[in-house]
């Protein structure tokens, strides 16, 4: 009798302590885990209960779908599968946590990254036509955190036009449309133009999206796109000289 009620006993508490060790490492409640025996070591965790965050709790996301859950972790682990270990290790990502409806201070957003926390949230209900590249975009950010001294701001507005100028944050402008332009001209989407930074996430995903062929001959039309790939290139390789886009 002992015996079986310390089964049902271990099987009642499980769970809560999964979730207590999980928020210990990153403070972030109600999670589970949903993958960490991956290649690269990155550890995937799934919300089965709605979270708040910050200091002024303005960071909500969902508990995520099961259905979705599945669907969405194939693509986003194809796509994080890319990174080796060494190459995250060296950017300060580990953690990735999925769910659905992510928003800061209510305005929806697909990822949130934290680089001190070494934890990536990304929303698997973003939209479907953006998501695979979207996902490299909130990567860049985990290395534009972790790498402030190597990505300059300044640097990079030399690029465009000098009658340009970036909005003062990615949420003070209209500037949010993440379709490709047919013609660059300096931008790959009308979102590079919110801020510097999210004009090098931009660039940084398209490079790991578009084939080979595409960045090509976007480079050789776009002498001002071309110039901020090879910014790009060159960080990169000094974070890690083994990556290839």
């Amino acid at each position: 009798m002992n015996i079986i009620r310390a089964i049902l006993l271990l099987i009642f508490f499980v769970t809560p302590v999964k979730a207590n060790t999980i928020y210990n490492l990153i403070k972030i409640p109600n999670l589970e885990i949903y993958e960490i025996n991956t290649k690269n070591k990155l550890k995937y965790f799934y919300a089965v209960r709605p979270f708040r965050l910050g200091t002024q709790k303005n960071i909500v996301c969902s508990n995520a779908n099961k259905k979705d859950l599945e669907e969405k972790y194939k693509i986003i682990y194809k796509n994080l599968n890319r990174y080796s270990y060494d190459y995250l290790k060296k950017i300060n990502l580990k953690y990735i946590v999925l769910c659905e409806n992510l928003s800061i201070s209510e305005l929806y957003t697909a990822g949130i990254p934290d680089n001190i926390m070494k934890t990536l949230i990304l929303d698997i209900q973003f939209n479907e036509d953006y998501f695979e590249r979207v996902i490299h975009h909130e990567v860049f950010h985990i290395i534009y955190l972790q790498y402030k001294e190597i990505f300059n701001d300044e640097e990079w507005i030399k690029f465009n036009n000098p009658k340009f100028k970036y909005a003062e944050c990615s949420t003070c402008t209209k500037n949010i449309g993440l379709e490709k332009y047919k013609e660059t001209k300096g931008f790959f989407t009308e979102y590079s133009k919110s801020t510097a930074s999210e004009d090098m996430a931009e660039v940084y995903s398209h490079m790991i999206f578009l084939k080979k062929e595409e960045i090509n001959q976007i480079r050789k039309s776009d002498p001002i796109l071309n110039n901020k790939i090879l910014y790009i290139e060159n960080k990169i390789k000094q974070i890690d000289n083994t990556f290839t886009f």
